[in-house]
């Protein structure tokens, strides 16, 4: 969670296209981003704002509705962040959500306090009045509380709609001008009938239609990539994953052969992915794809190096320069096509509005800028689900489109310690048969990740008659919904049970099987 409020994320020009907009200021909650990805799963575009947004930004956009999310901080605070002015001038729907609530009441003319009792987690509320927020949905609802502040005051204007036994005004309205206020988080999974509380403000308040859907989205990026690009050549950097490849697919649809697609194979992949990467883009898509094979030029950069951070760079740094000497050999290009998501923008910025540097994000290399490349980002408004959705629109293979997301650096960072060719095949084992288990339980499209992680710790063990000193391999599996936070999977015992036998078994070198049940945060979901 951020300790300030972070800058506006948006471009000068309209992502939405023209579409029905619903805005979401974040305040800096843990969950702003997941506000912005439930309005979206009701087909209507949402763009999330830094409270310091311009006037002049948002008149660009269709605002329909805004929406002001929760926070870690109290609205009496001296410098706790406030809603601007033009929320209140824009005459659209207003939602207040947890901090957002109290901050509607304050700037409003209400009156904010400490709560008499702090509510964490689970509550009950009671409607009092009929209302559209809550149109259509049982007189009872199980909501998740997450506040030690409450309303003192409603503004003028507004009325408590529904209580809790520890918050009289659970949530308040103005009808009048379609201003709401909850007390809960409705964006989470813990107040079942969320979503719906969002679907009557997102359609029945702010009156959108639900017309933003992937069948469009392409039609229009397709359109709006031939007004940049024009008659010009892009470069993508192809490195297999569902981002690139969606970006490639979109690029090449409006533009053709003038894709010159690069493949960089660094030998810190998957079982038999190279090809697979290939063979997809090359085949399966028509491609013009350079495979560049440089496992050798890795492996000598990151011989006997152990500091995360530093294989992060060695790899980064290793990668711009072999891209930038095939890239040179594209005669004519003037165009560098990204995979960047939507989450990437947003914790950039956070990060430069003063968040701690967690790790080198791998989609961030910086080429060199003698290369005067104009960059092509067709994804930088969408989420992961999004852009999944995209390319089974595209007609993507399916093992391509919901394969697990796999991190730049590759295995590098899943082998702690020296990375050499002897480790990294070692991982690759076991990681095939990580990943054969959890189709065959039918687990594995419930998961964000699962993968392995070949430590730097040796283990006694006995195999036969035999006296063992192996390798620990630690087992990481986590649900979430975009990876910004993530649990640890409870995966069935008898998964994991076959997952061990089979790793000890067949994987040499690999001797003890652990299970990493930490969620982010605390943790992060890689190991380094």
């Amino acid at each position: 969670m951020p300790d300030s409020t972070p800058p506006s994320t948006i471009d000068p020009h309209d992502p939405g296209k023209g579409h029905p907009t619903i805005v979401v200021l974040d305040f800096g909650s843990q969950y702003s981003m997941l506000i912005t990805r439930r309005v979206r799963e009701l087909n209507t575009y949402c763009e999330l704002l830094a409270p310091d947004t311009p006037r002049e930004t948002v008149e660009k956009i269709d605002v329909r509705g805004v929406i002001l999310s929760g926070g870690p901080g109290s609205v009496y605070d001296e410098a706790a962040p406030r809603a601007p002015a033009w929320v209140f001038e824009l005459g659209v729907p207003v939602l207040g959500i947890c901090y957002g609530m109290q901050l509607l009441a304050q700037q409003l003319g209400g009156r904010v306090g400490p709560g008499t009792e702090r509510e964490y987690g689970p509550a009950t509320i009671e409607r009092e009045k009929e209302n559209a927020l809550l149109g259509g949905l049982p007189g009872s609802l199980e909501v998740w509380m997450s506040h030690g502040d409450r309303i003192e005051e409603m503004p003028p204007g507004f009325e408590s709609v529904a209580t809790s036994p520890n918050s009289p005004v659970a949530v308040m309205a103005d009808l009048e001008r379609g201003y709401y206020g909850l007390q809960f988080h409705p964006e989470v999974v813990h107040t079942p009938r969320g979503q719906d509380m969002l679907r009557n403000f997102v359609r029945e308040i702010c009156g959108t239609s639900g017309d933003w859907t992937a069948g469009q989205f392409i039609d229009e990026t397709v359109a709006e990539i031939q007004e940049q690009v024009g008659d010009g050549k892009v470069i993508c950097g192809l490195s297999g994953g569902v981002d690139s490849t969606v970006a490639a697919a979109l690029i090449h649809r409006a533009i053709g052969d003038r894709l010159v697609c690069i493949f960089v194979d660094n030998g810190l992949l998957r079982v038999d992915e190279a090809e697979q990467v290939v063979k997809t883009a090359g085949q399966h898509l028509e491609m013009n794809v350079v495979h560049v094979a440089a496992e050798d030029e890795f492996l000598a950069n990151l011989a006997e190096v152990t500091n995360p951070e530093t294989k992060r760079v060695r790899i980064g740094n290793t990668f711009v320069r072999i891209f930038e000497r095939e890239a040179r050999k594209v005669e004519g290009a003037r165009f560098l096509a990204q995979g960047t998501l939507y989450p990437d923008v947003i914790e950039s910025a956070r990060h430069g509005a003063g968040s701690a540097k967690i790790k080198t994000h791998h989609n961030v290399g910086g080429l060199p800028e003698d290369m005067d490349l104009e960059l092509v980002e067709p994804l930088r408004f969408l989420f992961k689900d999004e852009v999944r959705r995209i390319g089974e629109a595209l007609g993507l293979p399916r093992e391509m489109v919901w394969r697990h997301p796999f991190p730049g650096p590759g295995l590098a960072i899943r082998v702690i310690g020296d990375v050499t060719k002897e480790r990294l095949d070692t991982l690759r084992m076991a990681d095939r048969i990580i990943a054969e288990e959890t189709q065959a339980a039918g687990v594995y499209d419930d998961l964000w990740q699962c993968f392995g992680v070949l430590t730097d710790t040796k283990t006694v063990g006995v195999m036969g008659d035999y006296r063992t000193y192996g390798y620990a391999l630690a087992l990481r599996a986590v649900t979430a919904d975009d990876a910004m936070t993530a649990d640890w999977a409870r995966l069935p015992y008898d998964v994991l049970a076959r997952l061990s036998t089979r790793i000890v078994n067949e994987v040499p070198g690999i001797n003890r099987v652990v299970y990493d049940i930490t969620s982010k945060p605390p943790g992060t979901i890689e190991w380094e």
